[in-house]
């Protein structure tokens, strides 16, 4: 009877997500693993507001409690810890890229393990194991070749971890998720930063990038790249050096000013970005006492 209760108490719990059934291909160690889907519609994901970083929060349903979409963007091949945004699976092909993530599988398995103990990348995915397969895709990508982008999806998967680790400590409070957010958001700020540099001397296409998030929700492409660079270093760049600090500070004001027409007529950049740069360009004026805005 009891087990009969605890099925008919399964049956009822409202689903999340799917097991897709074409299986994937993992590009590295060539064995299959499943792919888990979220479901959408009847509720699942009520929209909320949209922070200065850009994240869309989704209020919790009665039905389904929180979920968090984000985590269902990656995939980890649980035999050789490999993980990858799901569009980057057919296209790992060089095959001294291959050797070296297959040669790396238990590095990256001990480093996330280092985090985020006793993940698990066989069942259905909870936060936790969410945020152990995006560090596990962060450390994935240090090691593929120019052609994927690595250095701008590095940024956006750090600005994830960041935001997802920021969950996991308001769920988990005394575990140090909130340290472990802090250093996700200074990761960030290095690879949006050296995203930028590799535009310019042209060492990796950062701009080509089709989707540069970095939610879901909506891609804010590479002004939002050139934004969140700028806020990223308000708001986590190093202070110890008040000179380098006040330099950077002003490189920023002066690449958001360019690239969203701030002080001249911008109906073409309409939208919760442009507001939230004339924020951020008040913000860096009022720091360096240069309030010409």
């Amino acid at each position: 009877m009891a087990a009969s209760s605890k099925n008919t108490s399964e049956k009822k719990k409202p689903a999340i997500s799917y097991w897709s059934k074409e299986k994937v291909t993992c590009p590295v160690c060539n064995k299959n693993f499943d792919r888990e889907v979220m479901l959408s519609g009847n509720g699942r994901m009520i929209a909320g507001g949209l922070s200065d970083d850009l994240h869309r929060t989704f209020e919790p349903s009665a039905k389904f409690g929180r979920i968090f979409p984000l985590i269902y963007e990656i995939g980890a091949c649980p035999n050789c810890n490999t993980a990858l945004l799901w569009g980057d699976y057919k296209d790992i092909k060089n095959k001294d890229v291959q050797n070296t993530l297959f040669q790396k599988r238990d590095e990256r398995k001990k480093k996330v393990e280092a985090i985020f103990p006793h993940f698990n990348l066989k069942h259905e995915r909870s936060l936790y194991d969410g945020c152990a397969m995006y560090y596990l895709a962060l450390l994935t990508y240090a090691d593929t070749n120019k052609e994927l982008i690595p250095t701008l999806k590095s940024a956006i998967l750090s600005l994830r971890l960041a935001w997802l680790t920021r969950e996991l400590d308001m769920m988990c409070p005394e575990h140090n998720y909130d340290y472990v957010s802090q250093v996700f958001y200074r990761k960030a700020l290095f690879y949006y930063q050296q995203a930028i540099y590799n535009e310019t001397d042209r060492t990796e296409k950062s701009s080509a990038l089709a989707n540069m998030g970095p939610d879901m929700d909506k891609n804010y492409g590479w002004d939002g790249v050139i934004y969140l660079c700028g806020l990223l270093e308000y708001t986590y760049g190093q202070q110890d050096d008040l000179q380098l600090r006040l330099k950077k500070l002003a490189e920023s004001k002066t690449a958001i000013a360019r690239i969203f027409g701030l002080g001249k007529s911008s109906k073409d950049k309409p939208g919760p970005l442009l507001e939230k740069a004339r924020d951020l360009y008040d913000k860096l004026s009022k720091e360096l006492n240069d309030d010409d805005f």
